[in-house]
Formats: C-alpha cells, structure tokens, sequence
C-alpha cells in the first residue's frame, strides 16, 4: 500500500528539523529518497512511529469507515487516514472552523495519513473529475472513539484523564480506553463511565494518543514548556475549558482511628527530590511533634539515581511498597494532608481531594495543579522544566548548572522552615486540630 502523510504544520518547520537530525542517515540509508518530498514522506513514517510507539501495522490496518463509494474508505484512528482507489480523485483536508487547507491534491491510490495526531475538526471534500462525490466533518456523537495513554506516569495520566471523560461528555460518544494495568483499577473507580480496553482494534470512528511531551515536538500544537500539565489534556482533546473536578469516594476505611499525615519523598528521578540535609527528617519531627502519625507511601523506602541517594526519613512509619493504586488513594483520602514532590502520589492526593504541600522549585507554580501551599525558592535559578530554552528531562541532571555548586539549587534550597511555614498555614486554613493540641485541650 502506497502511503503519504501530509501535515497540518508547515512543512518547513519540519525540514528545519531533520536537517541536523542524526536518524537521516539512516533514512538516506533504507530508502534512498531521490527528491525532497520522498525524504519527507521516510522522515513523517520513522516521526509518527517513534513519537507514538506504534507498530507498522496501524499504517495498514484496515480502515472500517465506509463512505459509500467503493474503496474510499475514511476514519480518524491515527490523525486522519483516508484511502482513496485509482482514478482522477482531488482530496482536500481543511479544518472546518478555521477553514484553512491543509491538504488539496490529486491522488490515484494509496492511503494519505495525517502527521498530527491530536484533536482537529477534520473536513474532508473528495472530488472525481472536478464533480465533488463526497464530503464528511468530524463529528464523534454516537461514535465510539478510543484513547490510548502509553505512560506508565501516575501523575500524567491523572493530568489527562479529566479531558478523556469530559471528552465523552462534550461530544456524547462511547469512549474506551486502553492504558496500563497497574492503573485500571483506580481508573474505574474514578471514570466508571469509560470502558476500558485490553488492546486497540482501530475499528472505532476515532482514537487519540494523548501524552505529556517534554519540549517543542513539531507534531504537537503547542509547546508543553509553556503550558499547565492541567491544560494540556484539553489542547490535546478539543476541550477548551476546564473540566470539573471529579469526586473520590474511599473504598475501605482508614488504616487507624488516629490522625495521620502522608509523605511521598521520591519521584520518578532523584532531581525531583528535595536535597536540604535531613530535611525529611526535620519535617517529620515537628509533624510527630503536633501529634501525627507519619506515613510514608513511596513505591520504595531507598533509592539511588541521578547521584543521589534519598531514602526515608527513620521517623516515619513504613507503608512503602508496591501496592495497589486504589489503597494509596484510599489511604490519601483519609489523611489529614499529604507532603510530597511534583510526583504522581501528589497528583494522585489532589484527585482524592486530600490537601497537598507540594515541595518543587525546579517548575513554575503554574506547572501542576494548583495548590496554595507549594514550597519553592524563586530566589534562585528555579523553573528549568517551564524554560524554552532547555529540556528538564535530558542526560544532564541540572540543565544551567551540572557539576558545579549551583547544581540542582533549586530542590537543595528550600528549607524546613519554609516547609513548615506551608504545613502551619495548611493547618489554620483547613481549622485543623493536631492531636497534641486535642490532648492538652480542657
């Protein structure tokens, strides 16, 4: 089957891009394009399966939207994909609220695939001897669409995941699915509304494959630098506003009658960790001080990447392991508030509703989901994540400062007492009563 992507971008824009990109040799090497535009077509083939992860096969899959003309066949399963049979046919793709064309050619054959993958209001014009025989705008009400989250990520799946339901809503359509095991039971739980699929079949009306990128990618509408984690679902999805917050209902009941606080110390790598000296340790001192119980709920008691070593503090009572997603937010619902990084048990506390310290410097506040009591220096180098001009997550640990004593400043410069400060406000605004005080209470 003869295949040409066409692109919603400006095609220049990703000429400047493979120009000094290392895998067009290796292109130039397998297919030995002879014009531009065969160069094009390799790069849009090798860039649309790495980004999404994909087989070979959804280029060839078979496309089940039948428009009634024998083999024109159209459907939305990987961005726009259309077959078109042999013969004077004109095909011309534009976004139907803006009007701009994207793609108006003639074609005999072979099937034409978008680059872009994420929400346009497709219209599609199809033209047999200059006489149009057939027109279609996107529209998923009373269609099922499916939705594939590739990540791993607890935090970026939650981001997501409120523009997946409202998704359904807006556009009143069955929405289904697919993401990793670990996640569909808290899923369900929270989205009961949402089947979930064991594999895609691409014989939905749509599917999109909505991540969380980490700079400028060219197939991508915006640059994920610039925008909140919790507005990007939406630009992904065709949601332009926020969706309401979902409510969680516990499943069992707390682990003890007696309040307790919960701590989350890693994230996915060490450069997300707060580096003051035995700041943990401060924290959980002055938290067993007031009363509480301290927990502390990570995947894992002790780690070592990027350099470090962040283990958890002694004072804190031992709930790590890898347990079920339900029972963390089962045991996050219950909790008096929750301390932690830019990490997935913090976004996992915001969804349960259970109030968060957020302790994280090395992105804007605006990054995350809010929270009034977010920790950061922005005395000094802070926000890297957010910065156009770098990318958080390279092979260097601190991308302005590696190696020398400003490295990471960022997570090492927030101190206990400004920690402290935020639990202290947390606790008037909340009119919360610590256990100590409840006790010397007459």
């Amino acid at each position: 089957m003869r295949l040409h992507f066409f692109t919603v971008n400006d095609i220049e824009a990703y000429r400047k891009t493979y120009r000094n990109n290392p895998s067009v040799e290796k292109i130039f090497n397998e297919a030995h394009p002879q014009t531009i535009e065969e160069l094009d077509q390799a790069f849009f083939f090798r860039l649309a399966k790495n980004s999404l992860d994909v087989s070979d096969g959804i280029f060839e899959s078979k496309i089940y939207g039948d428009t009634g003309i024998d083999g024109l066949r159209l459907d939305f399963n990987f961005g726009l994909r259309l077959d078109v049979p042999e013969g004077n046919f004109r095909v011309k793709v534009s976004d139907f609220d803006t009007g701009e064309i994207f793609f108006d050619k003639y074609i005999s054959g072979g099937r034409l695939i978008s680059v872009e993958q994420y929400f346009i209001r497709w219209h599609v014009e199809i033209f047999l001897d200059d006489r149009k025989i057939f027109s279609h705008t996107f529209n998923p009400e009373g269609q099922a669409v499916a939705v594939m989250i590739r990540t791993d990520a607890l935090g970026d799946m939650l981001a997501l995941l409120p523009y997946v339901e409202e998704f359904r809503k807006v556009y009143r359509c069955e929405v289904r699915l697919l993401l990793e095991e670990n996640l569909r039971e808290l899923v369900s739980k929270l989205y009961p509304e949402i089947k979930l699929l064991d594999q895609i079949d691409f014989q939905t009306y749509a599917t999109y494959y909505p991540t969380m990128m980490t700079g400028n990618a060219i197939n991508w509408p915006v640059d994920t630098r610039r925008m909140s984690m919790t507005r990007i679902g939406g630009i992904l999805l065709g949601i332009n506003h926020l969706p309401q917050k979902n409510s969680f209902k516990p499943t069992a009941p707390p682990v003890t009658d007696e309040p307790y606080v919960c701590i989350g110390i890693h994230a996915r790598n060490a450069r997300k960790s707060w580096h003051w000296p035995n700041g943990w340790d401060i924290v959980v001192d002055y938290l067993k001080s007031l009363g509480y119980r301290v927990f502390c709920i990570d995947k894992n008691a002790e780690e070592n990447n990027d350099g470090f070593n962040v283990r958890k503090p002694e004072g804190a009572e031992d709930f790590t392991g890898n347990r079920p997603l339900l029972e963390r937010a089962n045991m996050l619902s219950h909790a008096e508030f929750f301390i932690g990084l830019s990490s997935g048990l913090s976004w996992l506390a915001y969804t349960v509703d259970c109030p968060v310290v957020m302790i994280c410097g090395f992105s804007q506040d605006w990054c995350e989901f809010y929270t009034p009591y977010r920790v950061a220096n922005r005395k000094v180098c802070n926000g890297c994540l957010n910065d156009v001009r770098t990318v958080f997550f390279s092979q260097c640990v601190c991308p302005f400062h590696e190696k020398t004593p400003r490295e990471l400043e960022c997570q090492k410069k927030i101190s206990p007492r400004m920690v402290i400060n935020a639990i202290e406000r947390l606790i008037v605004d909340r009119k919360l009563t610590p256990p100590a005080l409840r006790r010397n209470s007459f």
